[in-house]
């Protein structure tokens, strides 16, 4: 016969299972056998499984637009990645558009360490996994909006076996689709104080995020001067709210006399004037 202690305990893990990385409980945020890369931001590695971007695993991005939101998020992690491994090589495979050097310049990126890749199709696929393969290659980003889940699923081996980083680019289309990537994030641009990118978690291994995480992913000089613009507009807004009434002129005003028909008065006006 069983107690109710017996029925509403957590059952107790087999020893050795316990520790093993690759097996972890549905409400408890997981871990990874393999090591994470620190994301650059605080917020976003406390709510990923191994306390950062996945390292030999498929992180897969959707986005309403290609290359609008890329850069701003992984620019931290990619560049530490380059600082660690300075002659290894950062591959981008179907870039939607050549990478600005000096603004990833600014954000500590060695643009002589980023080797562009362009095609069409299976193409695109075929360099994808040939990237993971080279041991000269520190990470790949891929941006494969045709894709599909059995083209993800040997891209996810291809990066395990190879203990690769891999940051997969599709379109929010692709949302209702399956996917075999352990990571899958949501980027949406947001208009507000405390940051300008809004992160969505859709699939992790861990219970599901309650709401989005909003990171400010500027590089802080360009903030800074963003700021400055918003309280100059918002100093010309007041003068003029101040100064637009002193600049109207007064209306006009007619008194009218109780009595008089509407001619008449307007045959004093006339005759006002003509004087």
């Amino acid at each position: 016969m069983l107690s109710l202690s017996s029925v509403t305990s957590a059952p107790s893990w087999p020893p050795g299972l316990a520790l093993n990385a690759d097996v972890w409980r549905a409400a408890e945020l997981g871990s990874h056998s393999q090591p994470a890369l620190d994301t650059g931001y605080a917020a976003l590695n406390q709510v990923l499984p191994g306390g950062g971007w996945p390292q030999g695993a498929l992180v897969e991005m959707l986005q309403p637009q290609a290359g609008q939101h890329e850069w701003g998020l992984l620019a931290p992690a990619l560049a530490a990645v380059q600082a660690a491994a300075p002659a290894k090589l950062v591959v981008l495979v179907g870039a939607p558009w050549l990478p600005f050097g000096p603004a990833l310049g600014a954000r500590q990126l060695d643009m002589q360490r980023v080797l562009c890749v362009h095609g069409q199709g299976p193409a695109l696929l075929w360099a994808t996994r040939e990237a993971l393969q080279c041991a000269d290659v520190a990470a790949v980003l891929a941006w494969l909006p045709d894709a599909r889940s059995a083209h993800l699923r040997r891209l996810q081996m291809a990066a395990h076996a190879h203990s690769q980083l891999l940051f997969v680019f599709r379109p929010l289309r692709a949302q209702l689709e399956s996917s075999p990537a352990p990571l899958r994030l949501l980027l949406e641009g947001a208009a507000a104080e405390e940051g300008n990118l809004r992160v969505h978690v859709l699939k992790r291994r861990g219970p599901p995020l309650a709401a989005p995480l909003l990171l400010a992913t500027r590089p802080a000089r360009l903030s800074a001067l963003l700021a400055a613009s918003r309280e100059r507009a918002r100093r010309r807004r007041e003068e003029v709210a101040v100064l637009l009434p002193r600049l109207q002129p007064a209306p006009a005003r007619v008194a009218l006399v109780p009595g008089e028909e509407a001619h008449a008065l307007l045959d004093r006006i006339a005759n006002s004037h003509h004087h």
